[in-house]
């Protein structure tokens, strides 16, 4: 990779991160509020603006060490009908907005590429931007759906679980920094969101080509 293809990737990093924060933390205020809880709507969060849910500390620790976060949508509980179910779909609308929006991505590359060819190892800019939002996302979907608290993937796992199996799940809540820095620090240990996540990546890149 030349330098001038290696800055363009870092600066088309940038749309793609507030693209896929921003729609992960809209469907969760989004499905709270749905289901009755009002907290997303008083605090703002029931917009498409990324500044409502950007969080600058986590943002640019995703751009210098690869690893960050949004602002969190807080929610009542005690709003939902069913707390536990109703909660459960709060949590799973950010992952799946996610993996739609890399699908919404994905689609609109294939169409448009029956208009304006591209090359997939070339240096167009609209197509780059493109693959890149697809890549964040994927890789957004599949990092929040881990087992690790505070994540998705974690809340999830909590909504599933027997209330009487609590006990367990708090020794994770306990030590959520040391397993978050563990999947940091430790070599290899990432490959359990890099690899999933480039085989997603590649089964809508692989999409798109039958497309063409």
């Amino acid at each position: 990779m030349d330098i001038r293809t290696f800055i363009l990737e870092k600066a088309l990093i940038v749309p793609a991160i507030l693209i896929g924060f921003t729609v992960h933390e809209f469907a969760h205020a989004k499905v709270a509020s749905l289901l009755g809880d009002d907290t997303p709507r008083y605090q703002g969060r029931l917009t498409l603006n990324p500044l409502a849910h950007i969080d600058w500390i986590g943002f640019f620790a995703l751009l210098l060490v690869g690893f960050g976060w949004a602002k969190p949508v807080q929610v009542n509980p005690r709003a939902f009908k069913n707390v536990r179910a109703d909660y459960l779909k709060v949590t799973v609308a950010g992952p799946i907005s996610n993996l739609v929006t890399a699908f919404v991505f994905a689609l609109l590359t294939g169409l448009l590429s029956n208009f304006i060819p591209y090359a997939p190892n070339g240096g167009d800019l609209l197509y780059m931007l493109l693959f890149i939002i697809i890549r964040i996302n994927c890789l957004l979907c599949v990092f929040n759906l881990l087992p690790i608290p505070p994540l998705d993937g974690y809340q999830i796992l909590k909504s599933l679980i027997p209330a009487r199996y609590g006990s367990y799940l708090h020794f994770f809540e306990q030590y959520q920094l040391i397993f978050l820095f563990i999947l940091i620090l430790v070599p290899g240990a990432s490959a359990v969101i890099t690899i999933p996540s480039q085989a997603l990546y590649r089964l809508m890149t692989d999409w798109i080509t039958l497309m063409r």
